[in-house]
């Protein structure tokens, strides 16, 4: 007798499974824009959190772009993408979970550097709006992990290097679904520790307007370490 194991499905994931089918069905076709999140979060009666991780999953599965402040859209697959692997699993593997970090840190400390001697006045305003958005909202655990996220996406565009910035976009797509809650509790949801994030991310910054590589790459060391420690200390209950 078949027997199917049976598995209790989070809403982001029901929510998640529904466009994919309509994307690989047909019915959302390459380019077409997704509907807001507020407008998406009305449809399902979900949280809007609830509606960005659905949104980020699609993202890892690379069915769908997401850009800041314009929304998500439909990508352009091939026939072969429609079968890629269920991530659910693969997130669940600490192994996994240790490789991005691994990578996250050779990707990030390199950026911070690189960032460090391309920077533009434009890139140095960026930084600074969202690190006045992150102090203002210490404590708030999406809007701290949304302020994190773009930090960290803005720096690798300051590298002005298109193949750093989509690499270290897929990997956060990633580590935002295998961590996403140990992000929000675990990390946005104190202020004592979303403050100290803050000081770190303020760090870094400074050197990069500074025009200094190596402390930009240093601090950008400090900062991770401090994050992995936060993550691994999860990992290993």
């Amino acid at each position: 007798m078949d027997i199917q194991k049976i598995t209790t499905r989070k809403i982001y994931e029901v929510i998640a499974d529904q466009i994919k089918e309509q994307i690989t069905s047909g019915q959302l076709k390459p380019g077409d824009k997704l509907p807001s999140t507020k407008e998406l979060s009305e449809r399902f009666q979900a949280g809007r959190s609830t509606v960005r991780e659905a949104l980020s999953a699609l993202k890892a599965m690379g069915l769908v772009e997401i850009h800041q402040g314009e929304g998500s859209y439909v990508r352009t697959i091939d026939s072969g993408d429609v079968d890629l692997p269920e991530w659910n699993s693969l997130l669940m593997s600490r192994e996994t979970i240790l490789d991005l970090i691994e990578a996250r840190q050779a990707l990030e400390i390199a950026n911070a550097g690189i960032a460090a001697e391309k920077r533009t006045e434009h890139d140095l305003r960026r930084f600074e709006a969202i690190l006045e958005r992150m102090e203002r909202h210490l404590g708030d655990e999406e809007e701290g992990e949304r302020s994190d996220i773009e930090f960290h996406l803005t720096l690798a565009q300051a590298t002005h290097n298109d193949i750093l910035a989509r690499m270290i976009d897929s990997i956060s797509s990633h580590m935002q679904l295998a961590i996403r809650e140990t992000r929000r509790l675990q990390m946005y949801g104190s202020r004592a520790v979303s403050e100290q994030l803050w000081k770190e991310h303020q760090a870094v910054y400074e050197a990069i307007r500074d025009g200094n590589p190596e402390a930009a790459r240093e601090e950008m060391r400090r900062h991770l370490f401090h994050v992995e420690r936060v993550l691994v200390t999860f990992l290993q209950k």
